[in-house]
């Protein structure tokens, strides 16, 4: 969260400096990237957290496969780069030399996955918060820096590069745990014969999400494709700080606890609840303060994401959901469970995207919106049966704080229409309604989730 914070600050300024094309044209090239990384982890990670007996030899194996991997990608990702700029047109030419050097970043992630499968499995999470911190304040000066001086996109460019590269090294730094001079191919097909299948899930995932921003880029211009990316950025942001950090503790937590099913219930069933409780006021919040917000952070020239940031907000809602059902799924073995209901999920956002394309960018958002809440429901079947977790308990597990989150969201919408502040104020006045209000509503209905909360708060103050 420290890191998202100074990276939130970061992209504010960036944004009130560079021009939405400028945004458009890096994610036109991070498609081919995040697939590519994508590609080179091979669900190894996740196979080398999941194996009870894990060693040296067993990472060191994985480090040398992705790297292999990862400079043969590099080489096809430098030489394809004209290709893929002429895609999207003559006035896009900017796009082989950026992603030429942004395409770097593909050789360091193969190096850094596995340091980071080792660090989860070992559970060494502060070793994760400093190599984030260090590399989000150092590409933040390179950023700001490149931005002040004219660089335009090159400053985005060098920005993500170098968070890339500062983090991996000083995890290694810190860690101090280097690879050994071991190589196994009977390790390698014993771990791939788990990670297969999440690759395969994985790519599904990623696929269907870069096809759908290539679609966006080449349909649209680059000022929607960036509108489309800067609406979903700051639910990302709020979501992935919650979401990544509860899930890189679970799935470990999960794996050790793999021969104890019930265990895994309770685990899996309080995750849902918890994320669900935080989630609901922030995401449902946000939603009803998003044109302000935008208006007061991006100024005027960014407002055209404010309906898409809302729709993103329903999205992002019930990710920690799907997340904790996914990992115990993972926890327990089943793989091959993940790649079925992607094979399933792509399908039905594949059709459905392909609806709707056509009409607007924002349609496709609120078909995401309404696929979300539909896929709690698939992403639950498999943990009827395994976990004898059923819909009826998950439903009444969220619906709490659903219900609660909406209240916020009604209220402030209310008091904004009927009501007319200058956008600071209206944020603070918004803040404190609706923390207030779902307070109230978690005392009046004696909520455990914040009866947890305020145990925990109580120890940190004693101790």
């Amino acid at each position: 969260m420290s890191a998202q914070l100074v990276q939130l600050v970061v992209s504010i300024v960036l944004a009130r400096i560079l021009s939405p094309s400028d945004y458009g044209a890096v994610a036109m090239v991070s498609i081919f990237i995040v697939f590519a990384n994508v590609l080179i982890d091979g669900g190894f990670s996740s196979a080398l957290i999941q194996k009870k007996d894990a060693d040296d030899k067993d990472f060191s194996t994985v480090l040398y496969f992705s790297i292999f991997c990862s400079v043969l990608l590099y080489a096809v990702l430098y030489f394809v780069a004209p290709l893929i700029s002429s895609f999207y047109g003559e006035e896009y030419e900017i796009l082989t030399p950026v992603l030429r050097v942004l395409g770097i970043q593909v050789v360091i992630f193969a190096i850094n996955s596995v340091q980071q499968a080792y660090v989860q499995k070992q559970m060494m999470f502060r070793n994760f918060f400093w190599a984030t911190l260090v590399g989000t304040i150092c590409s933040a000066v390179v950023g700001l820096s490149m931005a002040y001086m004219g660089y335009g996109i090159w400053s985005i460019v060098y920005q993500q590069l170098t968070a890339t590269i500062v983090n991996t090294f000083t995890l290694y730094a810190i860690t101090r745990k280097g690879p050994t001079l071991e190589f196994s191919f009977s390790r390698l097909r014993s771990l791939f014969a788990y990670g297969v299948k999440l690759l395969g899930a994985n790519v599904l995932i990623t696929g269907y999400q870069e096809i759908r921003a290539l679609i966006i880029g080449k349909v649209y211009a680059a000022q929607d494709l960036a509108y489309f990316d800067r609406g979903k950025q700051f639910p990302s942001l709020v979501v992935t700080n919650i979401n990544s950090s509860i899930g890189a503790v679970l799935f470990p937590k999960m794996a050790n606890e793999q021969d104890d099913m019930e265990q895994i219930r309770q685990t899996t069933r309080q995750s849902i609840r918890f994320c669900s409780y935080i989630m609901s006021p922030i995401m449902l919040g946000l939603a009803a303060v998003s044109e302000p917000f935008v208006r007061l952070l991006l100024t005027e020239k960014w407002l055209g994401c404010v309906p898409l940031m809302q729709w993103f907000c329903v999205v992002f809602l019930f990710m920690p959901i799907h997340t904790a059902n996914m990992q115990a799924l993972k926890a327990i073995g089943r793989s091959d469970t993940c790649l079925n209901l992607e094979l399933v999920k792509k399908l039905i956002e594949m059709l459905a995207l392909l609806a709707v394309v056509w009409i607007s960018v924002e349609a496709i958002v609120i078909n995401m919106a309404l696929l979300s809440a539909l896929f709690t429901i698939i992403n639950a079947y498999p943990n009827r049966r395994l976990l004898h977790y059923s819909y009826k308990e998950q439903f009444a597990d969220i619906c709490p704080s659903l219900l609660m989150g909406t209240c916020v969201f009604v209220t402030i919408s209310v008091f904004n229409h009927y009501v007319l502040l200058p956008d600071a104020y209206t944020l603070l006045v918004d803040s404190v309604i609706g923390g207030v209000l779902y307070i109230g509503l978690s005392l009046l209905t004696r909520n455990s989730e914040f009866g947890y909360i305020l145990s925990l708060l109580k120890k940190y103050y004693e101790r």
